[in-house]
């Protein structure tokens, strides 16, 4: 596992792995490039991505249109510095010395762009936030 200082690791997980944990880790991927190891993943995967999630992403300018939704695995967590849930529940394994972050924030699930918009919107906010935090030299 990479030190946090070195190269720090991020997953995201939320229910199916096809709206909010694709878009912070789309975001994330974006802005800080490969100054952070970046993971996506589901407690229950649905079979593909949301396609109002692709098409509010492809707005902002990335495509996460070859995406597919990951099963969330005890492996992922601790191969990971940071987890951040979005509302996966009791579903994601705890571990000592990771840190977790909880993002309470709409599902996207059965919405339309119009609804993903906001979603994706406070997400972006979010990551700006985190990569200023973990990897500042990243975007700079």
């Amino acid at each position: 596992m990479a030190h946090p200082a070195e190269r720090p690791s991020v997953l995201f997980v939320c229910v199916h792995n096809a709206g909010r944990s694709q878009m912070a880790a789309a975001f994330l991927t974006h802005l800080a490039g490969d100054r952070v190891q970046v993971r996506s993943a589901g407690s229950a995967p649905a079979a593909t991505v949301n396609p109002a999630v692709v098409e509010a992403l492809a707005e902002a300018g990335i495509d996460i249109s070859a995406e597919v939704p990951k099963v969330l695995t005890v492996e992922a967590v601790q191969a990971s510095d940071v987890v951040i849930t979005m509302g996966c529940g009791d579903t994601c394994p705890v571990f000592p010395g990771k840190r977790y972050l909880d993002w309470k924030l709409p599902d996207p699930a059965g919405q339309g762009v119009e609804a993903v918009r906001p979603i994706r919107d406070e997400i972006e906010k979010r990551i700006r936030g985190l990569v200023d935090e973990i990897a500042p030299e990243a975007w700079r």
